[in-house]
Order: C-alpha cells, then structure tokens, then sequence
C-alpha cells in the first residue's frame, strides 16, 4: 500500500538514499516520506547510521622472529553528511577496513620485540586508528574506537616465556633461602662464640676459686698446726682432692676404666704435679 501511495518510512538511525532515473537524488532522513515513483524517483537503498564493530585477525612476526596473531577491534559508522559517500564510493566496507588494519598491523609490529608488542599495544592501536581516519573519512565513514583486544604468541613460545617467569622466580627464591640460611649460620656462629667466651669466664672464675680456697686452707692449717710447711699442707691437700676425684669416677655407672700409676711413689708425682699445675693457673691469672 506504501508503495501504491508513494509514501516511504525510514527507520530511527537510519538514512535512505534515493535515485531519480538512476542517478543520486537526496538522503531521507527518519520518518516518513512522499516518493511519487512515476516521476522516476525510486529508493535506491538505506544506510545504518549504527556504530558497528569489526575485529580483525592478522598474524604477523615480531623483530625477534616471533609469530603472533594481532586481534584489532576496530569500532565505526557511517556519517549522516556524507551518506551518499558512504552508500555508492565503498562496495565492501569492512573488506576495505580489514586491508588498512593488515597494513598498518604489520609494518608497526615488526619494529617491534615481542615483550615491546605487549607494552606498546596501545600506540600499534592509535597508528592503527589514525591511519583508517585518513583513509575512510573520504569515504563517509568515521573510525570512533581502535583496540587491541588480544595478542597471540604461537603456544610453544608463550609455554616458553612461562617457563623462563618460573625459573626467574626460583632463582630469586633461591638467593632468598640461601640469604636466610647464611644469617641463621653467622647468629649461630655468633652465638657458639658467646658461649665458649662465657664458658672460658667460667672456667677461669673456677679455677681462681680453687686456689684461693686452697691457699687460704694451707694458711689457716698452718697458723693452727705448728711445725708444718706450706708445702706439707699442699701435698695432703691435693691428695685428699685426687682419691675424691678417684672415688667419684669409680662411683660413676657411666665412667670408663682409667689407669693411673698407684704407688706410693706415683702418688706423690700425681701431687706434684697437680700442685704445680694448679701453682702454673694461680701464676697466669
């Protein structure tokens, strides 16, 4: 019946081309329109005004010799001033648009490392956009959006890069654990150090009791027991020292058989030199 009356309805974002004869005539714009086809005039057409989205897949190598495959999203519509452009100068618009991208794509990504791909994907985006505004606004159409939504290393190479991430990480855990080890050597040195330093005090401390003790002993027997030497009370001192010490190492369930020299002239070897070994500690401290 709409053609019968001559009337045309064009849809919200949408322009319609029209011809009279054949040739270009006006764009309609939304709404509806009186076209009286007995004057030649038919409609040739309608053109979405809809921005419309177009990704593009294009394998290309990196300058280290690595194949990706670059995915663009490339978003665009059609300009309501230049519909006619639009409509009769572009057969195949995304088929042109793909060219551009393959173009640019590949004489950007070449130049390029593939960790550099990776970092600069959003320049290869707006080379890529730039060079589809010059090339499609004479055409009609306007580029809104360019992305790189994706980049694609062959598998063997992206299971290579992880393994190189995974050994980087272990290297440094490995320098960490070995870090920690060395401090926990040197506290642990520091600490045996401290302690042997502590027990030489102790030991030294002991031994300078002992011959205090001892000398004030040999002095208070002599005062109370005239006609005694030092010497004399030193000797039976030691003495009684030594068969205490025998008497403890024989007691002992987990002492080891020790054997000494025991006669009566051994015994005062044994005195005489641990007088003078203990004389020897008092002298050097």
């Amino acid at each position: 019946m709409g053609n019968l009356l001559c009337c045309v309805q064009v849809d919200q974002s949408t322009v319609a081309i029209t011809e009279q004869f054949g040739k270009y005539q006006d764009v309609l714009q939304p709404g509806c329109h009186c076209l009286p086809w007995f004057l030649g005039f038919k409609l040739a057409g309608h053109l979405s005004l809809r921005v419309q989205q177009l990704d593009v897949r294009c394998e290309t190598k990196t300058k280290d010799n690595v194949f990706v495959n670059v995915v663009a999203s490339i978003q665009y519509r059609a300009l309501a001033d230049k519909a006619n452009d639009a409509f009769y100068r572009l057969s195949n618009t995304k088929g042109q648009i793909q060219a551009y991208v393959f173009d640019v794509i590949r004489a950007s990504v070449p130049k390029l490392n593939l960790d550099d791909v990776f970092e600069q994907k959003n320049e290869i985006a707006k080379a890529v956009e730039d060079e589809l505004e010059k090339a499609m606004s004479a055409y009609g159409y306007e580029i809104v959006q360019t992305l790189i939504v994706d980049i694609e290393p062959d598998e063997r190479v992206k299971r290579a890069m992880n393994e190189i991430n995974a050994a980087a990480r272990m290297r440094v855990a490995a320098n960490e654990k070995a870090e920690a080890e060395k401090i926990l050597q040197i506290k642990r040195a520091e600490g045996e150090a401290e302690s042997k330093y502590l027990s030489g005090l102790g030991i030294a401390r002991q031994r300078q009791a002992i011959v205090d003790g001892l000398r004030d002993s040999v002095l208070g027997f002599s005062v109370n027991v005239p006609g005694t030497s030092a010497k004399d009370v030193m000797d039976m001192v030691l003495l009684t020292q030594y068969f205490d010490t025998m008497k403890e190492i024989g007691a002992s369930s987990k002492s080891s058989a020790v054997f000494l020299p025991h006669g009566p002239g051994a015994v005062r070897d044994v005195a005489s030199q641990i007088r003078d070994g203990l004389l020897q500690a008092s002298t050097e401290h």
